[in-house]
C-alpha cells in the first residue's frame, strides 16, 4: 500500500512536470528583445449638451470627464504617444449638418506634454452634437500609418445624434481596413439604446464597452485602457484570401486578418519543408446578430485537392468567436533538394446573418500560421510521446519504487523491534 503511494506521487509530480513544459515550450517564447514601435492611443470625449447634467457622485459628467483625463494623463507611460478629439464641442445651433461636423482634434496625438494637454481639456464645456460616427472616422485617420498598437478610447453618454451615418457600421468599416485598431467604448448612462449602441462599437473591432457610472470607475478604466496599450502586442497583418487555393496568397510564419462574408470559403497558400511542421489556428469572430447554430472549418489540402487534415468547431450562440486548429507534420526526406510542399489552407464558415443584418463587410477572420521545425519522430516513438521527458519518467518511477520499497522494510522492522519489546 504504502508503495503505491510513493508510485503515486512521483507520477503527479511528473505530470506537473511535464504539464509545464507543453504550457511553456521553449520554441514558442517570442523574442522579447526586438523593438516595440511607441503605442498610440486617442481619448474621444463627447461633449455635447447632455454632458451638462449632474448624475455622477453629484457633480456634472463633464466634470467626472475632466477628472478622469487629469488623472490618465499623470499616469500615462513615456512610451504611448497619446491624442485627444472631441465631438460636439465647437458648435451651438440647431442646425444639423453643420453640428454632425463638429469633431475636432484638442490635442494631436503624440509626445505628451502633460501640461499642454491638461489645459486644452480645461477649456472644455458641454455644446452641441453628438457625432460618433465622424468622429470615430476622424480619429481612425489621427492613428492611420506606421506600425505597432492603435487604440481608440469613446467616452460618451448618449446615442449618435447623426444617423443614418451607423456609428456601428463606421466601426466595422474601420476594422475592415486591416489597419489593427480597437476601439473602446465607456458610457456614462444606463440607458438601454446608448449601452446597445456603444457595445457594438466595440465588439466590430474587438474592443470593450464599460458602463460607468462613478467619477473613480471612470478614471481607473481609463487609465487601463491607455496602460494596455502600452503592453506589447503582436499586430495582424491585413491579407485578402483567394477564393480557390491556385490564386491564393502564400503565407509565411505570423498573425493575419481578413474578412470571410457570410457562408464563404477563403484559401491561402503556405510552404512546407521536409522536416517542418505546420500549425495553423484560426478565430471567426460574430460582430453582427446571428442566428444560433454555427460553426467553422479549417482544412489542409493538396495542391490537387487531396485533404490532409481538418480542423472543426461549432456554436450554439453562447459565444461570439468560434475557433478551430490543425498540425501537419511533414515527413523528412532523403533528397536534400526536395522542394517544400503547398499546403492549400481552405477556412469555411456556417454563420447566417439575422433578419434585417447587413453581411457586409464580411465577418471578422484571425488566422495564425506556424511553420516550426518537426518533432523526432523516432524519438517520440521510442519514448511513448515523452520527447526528452522519458528520462525524467524513469528517474522519478525507480526514486518512487526504492522510496516505497525502502519505506515497507523499515516499517516492517519497527513493527519486529516492538513485538520483541
Amino acid at each position: 500500500m504504502i508503495t503505491r503511494q510513493r508510485l503515486a506521487a512521483g507520477v503527479c509530480a511528473l505530470l506537473a512536470a511535464l504539464t509545464t513544459g507543453i504550457a511553456f515550450p521553449a520554441g514558442a517564447v517570442a523574442d522579447e528583445t526586438a523593438e516595440q514601435v511607441a503605442p498610440k492611443v486617442e481619448l474621444v470625449l463627447d461633449v455635447s449638451g447632455s454632458m451638462r447634467a449632474r448624475d455622477i457622485d453629484g457633480g456634472s459628467r463633464m466634470a467626472a470627464a475632466k477628472q478622469a483625463f487629469n488623472e490618465v494623463l499623470d499616469a500615462t507611460p513615456e512610451e504611448v504617444q497619446l491624442g485627444i478629439r472631441t465631438l460636439g464641442a465647437n458648435y451651438r445651433g440647431n442646425d444639423r449638418k453643420t453640428g454632425c461636423k463638429d469633431t475636432a482634434q484638442l490635442y494631436p496625438v503624440g509626445t505628451l506634454d502633460r501640461t499642454e494637454a491638461k489645459t486644452a481639456v480645461a477649456t472644455l464645456a458641454p455644446t452641441g452634437w453628438t457625432p460618433i460616427g465622424p468622429a470615430l472616422l476622424k480619429a481612425a485617420d489621427d492613428l492611420n500609418g506606421g506600425e505597432g498598437t492603435r487604440r481608440i478610447v469613446l467616452i460618451s453618454d448618449g446615442e449618435d445624434t447623426c444617423q443614418p451615418l451607423d456609428p456601428c457600421e463606421v466601426a466595422r468599416e474601420i476594422s475592415s481596413k486591416g489597419i489593427g485598431l480597437t476601439i473602446d467604448t465607456l458610457g456614462l448612462v444606463p440607458d438601454a439604446k446608448t449601452r446597445d449602441q456603444l457595445s457594438c462599437i466595440a465588439d466590430a473591432t474587438g474592443g470593450t464597452y464599460t458602463s460607468v457610472q462613478h467619477k473613480e470607475e471612470l478614471a481607473d478604466r481609463v487609465g487601463q485602457l491607455v496602460d494596455r496599450a502600452a503592453d506589447p502586442v503582436v499586430t495582424p497583418v491585413a491579407v485578402e484570401g483567394a477564393a480557390e487555393c491556385a490564386k491564393a496568397p502564400t503565407l509565411k510564419s505570423g498573425l493575419y486578418t481578413d474578412r470571410e462574408e457570410f457562408a464563404q470559403h477563403r484559401w491561402y497558400r503556405v510552404n512546407v519543408e521536409p522536416g517542418q511542421e505546420l500549425r495553423t489556428s484560426v478565430s471567426v469572430a460574430a460582430d453582427r446578430e446571428v442566428n444560433p447554430d454555427y460553426g467553422v472549418l479549417l482544412r489542409a489540402v493538396t495542391v490537387h485537392g487531396r485533404e490532409i487534415v481538418r480542423g472543426e468547431a461549432a456554436g450554439n450562440g453562447r459565444t461570439d468567436v468560434i475557433s478551430t486548429g490543425l498540425r501537419y507534420p511533414k515527413a523528412e526526406s532523403d533528397d536534400e533538394n526536395a522542394a517544400a510542399e503547398v499546403v492549400c489552407l481552405q477556412v469555411s464558415n456556417a454563420f447566417s446573418a439575422g433578419a434585417g443584418v447587413k453581411t457586409t463587410p464580411g465577418l471578422p477572420l484571425e488566422l495564425t500560421v506556424d511553420v516550426v521545425d518537426g518533432p523526432d519522430q523516432a524519438g517520440d516513438v521510442a519514448s511513448f510521446g515523452l520527447g526528452r521527458g522519458w528520462w525524467l519518467l524513469g528517474a522519478l518511477v525507480l526514486t518512487g519504487f526504492l522510496a516505497g520499497v525502502l519505506w515497507g522494510w523499515i516499517s516492517r522492522w519497527r513493527v519486529a523491534v516492538w513485538r520483541t519489546n
